[in-house]
């Protein structure tokens, strides 16, 4: 999967709370939550980005609470890749569980600004930075991940290898 896009950075430490504020979570409209990822830290965001953006943070991204919303909230606002120096391991999981791609790389993260524009290969693991012209190597998802993500989540994935079993 390539990717292009605008970047939106954002810090260390950004958690779920932060991602869909948990007034929210009442819903499982991913377009309602959409209209409010990341609002409680820029709360023009939804209306701000384009399809196709990526998000880039610092550390720990994801942190908190273990709901798929944070992720379902980023995919359905249009993010087409999130990368960071570091995720919550629950964050990461769920990522993968709705096809979310993500990627670790702390000097992409590191170097990136807002508004760099990014090209990512989501499967090699490459990023680069267009703006910079600069390149970084994130670790690729094994196969199967990749398999997961491409099917648009776990779900969609299980359902795919039951029709074709």
């Amino acid at each position: 999967m390539k990717f292009e896009g605008k970047i939106w950075k954002f810090g260390n430490d950004i958690d779920t709370d932060v991602i869909i504020p948990a007034r929210y979570l009442n819903t499982t409209s991913h377009e309602e939550l959409a209209q409010h990822c990341m609002e409680d830290v820029d709360p023009s965001f939804a209306q701000k980005v384009s399809k196709g953006d990526m998000l880039v943070a610092g550390k720990n991204f994801g942190s908190g609470s273990s709901r798929e919303h944070a992720p379902v909230s980023i995919k359905a606002v249009g993010v087409s890749c999130v990368i960071a120096e570091s995720f919550a391991r629950i964050f990461y999981r769920n990522a993968i569980n709705i096809g979310l791609p993500i990627l670790e790389s702390p000097e992409a993260a590191r170097d990136a600004e807002e508004g760099d524009i990014f090209e990512v290969d989501a499967d090699s693991g490459v990023i680069h930075n267009v703006t910079k012209a600069k390149s970084y190597q994130a670790a690729p998802f094994p196969a199967f991940i990749q398999e997961i993500i491409h099917a648009g989540g776990l779900i969609p994935y299980v359902k795919e290898r039951i029709a074709n079993a």
